[in-house]
């Protein structure tokens, strides 16, 4: 069994990670990976996790404030042999509820229209698509999701 641990942008591990999404992405996105790489600065991130499978990152995922009551999800990723193991999942379910602990209501997200497996995963953790939102309004590629952060105990 996997662990996750609460970290922050400046963790060796999460640094490695990201590292591998963007070699990742660079192919997938092609000649448009330099217009999305603007908007993935680490630096700015202070909520990221970190999965780790026999002390070995495996998978990472991170949050940042966009409004009041809002949060973006950031740098979502498992790597290709770590998939299909609930690792996303877990890392996800693990943001959201350290969002809700931080009292935001509500979780954003951008990602490709062609990273296909992305799009159903959101879709079936209760995301919904929205209009894309700031830096990601009229671009082509990008599909924006929402999730409002509802306490099951309270509703």
């Amino acid at each position: 069994m996997f662990k996750l641990v609460r970290t922050n942008s400046k963790n060796i591990d999460f640094v490695y990670l990201v590292k591998q999404l963007n070699a990742y992405l660079k192919i997938m996105d092609g000649k448009e990976h330099d217009f999305y790489n603007q908007f993935n600065n680490i630096d700015v991130l202070k909520h990221t996790i970190v999965a780790y499978l026999d002390n070995k990152p495996i998978g990472c995922g991170a949050f940042k404030e966009y409004g009041s009551n809002s949060v973006e999800v950031k740098r979502m990723f498992t790597l290709p042999e770590n998939r299909k193991q609930s690792v996303a999942s877990n890392i996800l379910t693990a943001l959201e509820t350290w969002a809700k602990e931080l009292n935001y209501s509500t979780c954003i997200l951008e990602t490709g229209f062609r990273q296909v497996e992305a799009v159903q995963f959101y879709k079936k953790k209760g995301y919904k698509i929205i209009p894309n939102y700031g830096p990601y309004k009229n671009i082509e590629n990008s599909i924006c999701f929402k999730k409002e952060l509802i306490d099951n105990e309270k509703g």
